[in-house]
């Protein structure tokens, strides 16, 4: 298997395990990705994410070039791809927040994974870059569209229109990312942002992440009048009962989900 794939205390943990070729993608992998995002899905006990790459020289550099379909670029543009790159590029219909763990180089589609991603945990070796435009290609699935969401104008550009790589530092700087930390602190630094969201209801996170997700292309005005099925769901619960009794007999809530 290409990607290791477990749960553990609501928790799922995606890993690209193919360090021999630094977590480059193929069609396996490919497919193996698309299958676990839809299993997570479907799992309302998974109340985060945590997408990385094995070892500590990348994250992915994206599509494995060697174990490709072959396609033109234009092939390539004109196919079926469920939730972009990885399966979570683009996708919209994941409620639950996807950290990802950067443990070096997220390159390429590896790069557009992590765009894909809700927050992002780098270690300070990391770097992030699009280099499509230097092998004639383009990035198509997410990084012409979704770098310039995510960071100042001119700083997209730069990274689009040249190809080149940032560290870790620039990307925090820019606001890409949410911490840097040494390698040695990678995961005790995940693991902080776990706690912070497993601490809150789980159907308030899935409804936020769900307005936010759907309703970015609306006005603010547009967007709040939106009668979305994740906060309906929320707002109508037994936990956002419990959030208030808990708070007025200042005690930690016991989230149920439902």
């Amino acid at each position: 298997m290409a990607i290791r794939f477990e749960t553990k205390d609501h928790v799922a943990w995606v890993t690209i395990d193919r360090p021999e070729v630094m977590n480059a993608i193929d069609q396996g992998a490919e497919q193996e990705l698309q299958a676990i995002w839809g299993t997570i899905e479907r799992d309302r006990a998974i109340r985060a994410v945590v997408l990385t790459g094995s070892g500590e020289r990348a994250f992915s550099t994206g599509a494995d070039m060697k174990g490709g379909s072959g396609a033109s670029g234009l092939e390539y543009w004109a196919m079926p791809r469920p939730g972009g790159f990885g399966g979570i590029a683009l996708r919209e219909t994941l409620d639950v927040p996807v950290i990802a763990r950067v443990n070096g180089h997220a390159v390429g589609g590896g790069f557009e994974m992590v765009l894909g991603c809700d927050l992002i945990v780098a270690a300070d070796h990391a770097t992030f870059g699009l280099p499509e435009a230097r092998v004639g290609r383009l990035p198509l699935d997410g990084g012409m569209t979704l770098l310039q969401r995510q960071i100042p104008h001119r700083a997209a550009m730069g990274m689009l229109l040249t190809g080149r790589r940032i560290k870790a530092p620039e990307a925090l700087a820019f606001g890409l990312v949410n911490e840097v930390v040494p390698m040695a602190e990678l995961d005790a630094a995940v693991d902080r942002w776990l706690a912070e969201i497993l601490a809150c209801a789980p159907l308030s996170v899935r409804a936020i992440k769900q307005v936010v997700r759907r309703t970015a292309h609306l006005t603010a005005a547009e967007a709040q009048a939106q009668r979305l099925p994740a906060l309906v769901e929320a707002l109508n619960s037994e936990d956002s009962r419990e959030g208030v009794q808990a708070f007025v007999e200042k005690r930690k809530p016991v989230w149920k989900g439902r």
